[in-house]
């Protein structure tokens, strides 16, 4: 999949609202998170609900590749099944901090998607990809909900020269070691 960016639409119901999610992925690891209630679980639902019964879901995927979903049952022998694909997973699954499956992140060609307010210290991800829900209110004459998924730092332009003097880094066991030239 290398340095592809994936745009996402995905639009379905729940109960008598519609929602709609437009968002890009743009690394192997995204992070969402946000308030209960914001609408990462619903998002997981939907594509969970579209894999099961395609276009008689109701909802409504524009995607490049495919949208898969994983869960604390057989996970591991899940994911060593799924290739090229763009996973997501919700909050609430144990084996998220596992070295296991961080291991088995890393190795993968799939891109993933961890819809969580948790910490997930094994994993290497930017925070240039880690964004907030909210609700935003748009679309409410008409019954729709727009979940709106915004840049949780702010916009950080990778194409800026920066040229720090010093790194700090949180956790010395990460598995990862620093050139001090």
């Amino acid at each position: 999949m290398g340095v592809m960016e994936y745009e996402r639409c995905i639009q379905g119901r729940c109960g008598d609202k519609k929602i709609k999610y437009d968002f890009q992925i743009k690394r192997n690891i995204t992070i969402f998170t946000g308030d209960s209630g914001s609408g990462k679980t619903v998002l997981i639902d939907l594509i969970r609900d579209y894999r099961r019964y395609g276009s008689d879901s109701g909802v409504l995927v524009s995607c490049g590749c495919s949208l898969r979903t994983l869960d604390n049952e057989d996970w591991e022998y899940q994911l060593k099944g799924i290739s090229e694909s763009i996973i997501f997973i919700d909050e609430g699954n144990r084996f998220l901090v596992t070295k296991k499956f961080a291991e088995l992140v890393i190795g993968s060609d799939n891109y993933f998607v961890f819809a969580t307010r948790e910490k997930l210290p094994m994993l290497p991800y930017s925070i240039n990809e880690i964004y907030g829900f909210r609700k935003c209110g748009k679309f409410q004459k008409v019954k729709q909900t727009y979940n709106e998924i915004y840049h949780l730092y702010g916009e950080i332009s990778e194409t800026a020269d920066i040229e720090p003097a010093l790194v700090i880094t949180e956790d010395s066991n990460a598995g990862y070691e620093l050139d001090q030239n």
